[in-house]
């Protein structure tokens, strides 16, 4: 029923003028929102289903098996087949449940950019025998994508065409994001997280103030953001509260390690107790979009190190 709607309204984009036809002469999907799975906290994360044409278009795939049979139920029980599954970056909490949704629906490519393919593969961090300790729901075996396209190249999925672009050294190492023009939603992966508290375990937070600039730019129509972590909300609201939040915590961190603090680019126990404080002051509530008990005190460690090397100052005209 949901495909023969999709063609009945793509008949009368070719009969008339309407908003529900593109720009471009192509026809414009339904504009039903994205169905969305969240695992319990701690460290929750968002897997997405897209109604379109010739099925679902997954979005991501959880952190463990578990989680992604949960939400497998759920996908199920709008009746509808699944056409592709997507991977925006290839963080534990992404990719961890990929097995399970492939042999749910081994109709449906795993794709993936060639960057995210490969820091998969590399896993240069060793994040995946890190989730392993941390939980032993994590799977043994990753599975990697079976369809791999170029950084930045337009990719059909379900007969919806995404944009997509590649943005490295922030959030993570390398992150993909998928635009819908004829709906204006985006899917950010964790690029602009929605009131959770993020990883900055890479010490780049940096490079991710500079990404949403960037992210700003490259997309300046998009409407809504579907995050990794949080609710769905609009566009410039989630940029603008993820880069409050990354400027806020560098600030903080600046004081830690000021030539003059106790025990300069050190972080001592007392300052980093009191960093933490203040940032529950400012953002009280915020769940960890990772299930390592010590994610606050490794974010805290992580920026210091980072502005420690590179200097407070150095981001300012990145942020501006």
């Amino acid at each position: 029923m949901h495909k023969r709607l999709w063609w009945l309204l793509a008949a009368a984009c070719l009969l008339t003028t309407s908003a529900g036809c593109s720009d471009d002469g192509r026809s414009a999907a339904p504009a039903t929102p994205a169905g969305r799975f969240a695992s319990p906290n701690p460290g929750s994360v968002n897997t997405y289903w897209i109604p379109a044409p010739e099925g679902l278009v997954l979005v991501d795939t959880l952190r463990t098996p578990v989680d992604a049979q949960r939400a497998i139920a759920e996908v199920r029980r709008t009746g509808e087949p699944v056409s592709a599954i997507l991977l925006t970056h290839s963080h534990p909490d992404h990719v961890g449940g990929a097995r399970a949704f492939h042999e749910a629906f081994p109709q449906a490519p795993i794709q993936a950019s060639r960057s995210t393919d490969k820091a998969m593969r590399e896993d240069k961090r060793g994040f995946y025998p890190l989730a392993r300790t941390a939980n032993p729901n994590f799977p043994a075996e990753l599975t990697y994508a079976d369809r791999v396209f170029e950084d930045g190249a337009t990719v059909e999925a379900g007969g919806i065409r995404f944009e997509t672009a590649t943005f490295t050294e922030g959030e993570s190492d390398t992150a993909t994001v998928y635009y819908r023009a004829d709906t204006r939603d985006l899917y950010a992966g964790d690029l602009a997280t929605s009131k959770v508290t993020p990883a900055l375990i890479e010490g780049d937070s940096c490079g991710w103030l500079r990404i949403l600039d960037q992210l700003g730019e490259r997309f300046p129509e998009a409407a809504t953001i579907y995050p990794g972590h949080g609710s769905p909300g609009p566009a410039k609201a989630l940029i603008d509260e993820q880069r409050d939040y990354l400027q806020r915590f560098r600030g903080l961190v600046r004081t830690a390690v000021a030539p003059d603090s106790p025990e300069g680019a050190t972080v001592t126990p007392a300052e980093e107790t009191t960093v933490a404080a203040e940032l529950d002051r400012l953002f009280p509530g915020r769940p960890p979009v990772a299930d390592l008990p010590t994610l606050g005190a490794e974010n805290i460690k992580a920026v210091a190190r980072e502005m420690s090397a590179k200097g407070p100052a150095d981001c300012q005209e990145a942020t501006a």
